[in-house]
């Protein structure tokens, strides 16, 4: 019995190709979520660590400027997280409906993050040549951050996981079954491996 099935993941033939949204299968918006949320965490954990680290450690410097780094990219990814995700909000979901609201939570909390990201990164970068380490108040502007992300992110997983929100389901499809053919998108019975 085979143990691995690659191409038909990764193919985009047999994928309708939906704008912004990405392709059926495979939307762009959750792939882009993954950096800002592992930036803003990994971000305030280098914060933590710097504090700790004090002013007499080179090391603790060195996370201070590692964090500031790891921000800005979390927040130049989060834009385009951001218009994905409105894409999706906008086509995807209708008003009136728990999974509109629950998408209005999410986007709410997520747009603060960012916000709060971008202030953040203001604070980092109008002290970042003159702190040893990373100052209190930015550690804890960052391990807020880092919360809402995780909470905010809890919600994104909820209107997936729960609501099965923009996954191409295909009912009773061949890949639940024995078999030693792999399916390729848009397939529908016996085909190549």
């Amino acid at each position: 019995m085979r143990k691995f099935s690659v191409r038909p993941a990764i193919t985009l033939r047999g994928r309708t190709f939906k704008g912004l949204r990405g392709f059926s299968g495979k939307p762009f918006h959750p792939p882009l979520t993954d950096i800002p949320i592992g930036a803003y965490v990994l971000g305030a954990g280098l914060d933590v660590a710097s504090v700790i680290g004090g002013h007499d450690h080179t090391w603790a410097r060195e996370m201070w400027h590692a964090g500031t780094f790891v921000f800005v990219g979390g927040a130049i990814v989060s834009v385009f997280a951001a218009l994905t995700g409105f894409i999706d909000w906008l086509r995807s979901s209708e008003a009136g409906t728990q999974a509109r609201r629950t998408a209005n939570t999410h986007a709410t909390i997520m747009l603060t993050v960012t916000a709060l990201a971008i202030v953040d990164i203001a604070l980092r970068l109008n002290s970042y040549h003159t702190e040893a380490s990373t100052p209190v108040g930015i550690m804890i502007l960052s391990l807020v951050v880092a919360a809402l992300v995780g909470l905010g992110s809890t919600y994104g997983g909820t209107l997936v996981f729960d609501y099965g929100f923009n996954v191409e389901t295909a009912g009773d499809s061949p890949v639940w079954h024995k078999s030693e053919t792999d399916m390729a998108p848009g397939e529908h019975g016996e085909s190549a491996s």
